[in-house]
């Protein structure tokens, strides 16, 4: 099977995935592990403020730019946008592998290829192409970012509880309200948002939002805390404020109340992205557990051999698998063009439950050694625990499954 790697000015070159993710390795280990290495033994990323360390952001920025040059950083992105215009799998394979060779270690490498969310996207084909056209190199090379803001402080899995507005100006729109849970937006030089603003449609669920990209360092855009999780010092989840902020015509995203088709266009890539995400590390953590337990020994014999340790390395063994290939069969069906809300939503939901339970295995096997920061295990369990929330809860997709059985019955 072959497929287009694109890079940041565009160019195409015809490539296997298998080869894809050799390459992807590859660059992982000449590019990232000496980055890391140059940062030095830190307790944390973060600084006094809450935010990435000035030689943190510089590195991640440096990992961008090289990827960029290399053709993989844009490689998801749509061909339109000077992407490579890659498909399902590839963005499951792909993230799988990075974060398989990266594991929780390597944090360096998790921004090695663009996210929809804080690069070149398909919601950029939306807005005015001169505008689209100053944004995009900058954007494809990796050296600016942007961020996600749809959630709010009382408007998360429910939309319709969305109090950010926009009101029409001269030449644009007056924005107002406030996001929570906006990854990358403490960093991110644009965002991309969403307002109410047709407020009877809205009532009346019929849409009635708008998407607007916003400069992040426009008037009255504040990010205005970092939001700390896990006992860290700090994170990438920012709340952002807006008060009175002014937004030209030209970042409109697409017609104006017709936003909630766009804010939802990308959570098929997210939900993918995301159970890629959790095989790689469930996969980098099971490795581990099984060398580990090779190697130590209690009363005289590896610690492999007694079942109390073995057998649930081998469940996660069996979960991991199972998981995996319905990742594998879901991608190659959405690269055909069917509509599977509820294979989604299975694929999300059991892959990241079973990335959890996997990585609480591999902390149990290393004994005390699993909870040190040196094996990074406890921050791969952090990693995984809080994506079973992101892009949509495990009840939420449940939800979805339910709502499927019940409309269309038991399929395969």
């Amino acid at each position: 099977m072959n497929a287009a790697v694109g890079s940041a000015d565009g160019a195409v070159d015809e490539i296997g995935l298998d080869e894809l993710t050799e390459g992807l390795r590859d660059f992982i280990r000449a590019e990232v592990m000496p980055r890391h290495k140059a940062l030095g033994p830190h307790l944390s990323e973060f600084g006094p403020d809450g935010r990435f360390r000035p030689d943190v952001l510089e590195a991640y920025s440096q990992v961008r730019q090289a990827s960029a040059r290399a053709g993989y950083y844009t490689m998801l992105a749509p061909t339109e946008v000077g992407g490579g215009g890659l498909g399902f799998e590839a963005l499951y394979r792909a993230w799988a592998a990075v974060f398989d060779t990266c594991g929780a270690e390597y944090w360096l490498g998790h921004q090695m290829i663009s996210h929809w969310s804080r690069g070149p996207s398909h919601l950029l084909l939306q807005v005015d192409p001169e505008f689209r056209d100053m944004m995009l190199p900058d954007l494809a090379a990796g050296r600016k970012t942007s961020c996600f803001a749809m959630s709010e402080p009382d408007a998360g899995s429910d939309v319709w509880q969305m109090r950010t507005t926009a009101e029409r100006a001269d030449g644009g729109w007056v924005l107002n309200g406030v996001k929570q849970w906006s990854t990358n937006s403490p960093y991110a030089d644009w965002g991309v948002t969403f307002a109410v603003t047709d407020q009877e449609a809205f009532r009346r669920k019929g849409n009635g939002l708008t998407g607007f990209i916003i400069d992040m360092r426009a008037p009255g855009v504040q990010v205005e805390s970092v939001i700390a999780m896990f006992g860290h010092a700090g994170g990438d989840e920012g709340i952002i404020s807006y008060s009175d902020v002014f937004v030209p015509d030209r970042q409109v995203i697409g017609q104006p109340g017709d936003g909630l088709r766009h804010a939802m266009s990308g959570v098929s890539m997210g939900r993918v992205y995301n159970s890629g995400r959790a095989v790689g590390l469930a996969k980098w953590a099971l490795g581990k557990a099984l060398a580990y337990a090779e190697v130590r020994s209690t009363f005289g014999k590896p610690i492999i051999e007694n079942q109390a340790i073995s057998f649930p390395l081998a469940t996660s063994a069996m979960e991991l698998h199972a998981a995996y290939t319905m990742g594998i069969d879901t991608a190659r069906r959405l690269d055909r063009g069917e509509q599977l809300r509820r294979e989604v939503s299975m694929m999300k939901a059991y892959s990241t439950e079973m990335a959890v339970r996997a990585i609480d295995h591999a902390v149990q096997v290393h004994g005390a050694m699993g909870f040190t920061n040196e094996l990074s295990l406890s921050a791969a369990w952090q990693q995984m625990r809080r994506t079973c929330v992101a892009d949509g809860s495990s009840e939420i997709m449940r939800t979805q499954i339910v709502k499927a059985l019940r409309s269309r019955g038991i399929q395969f």
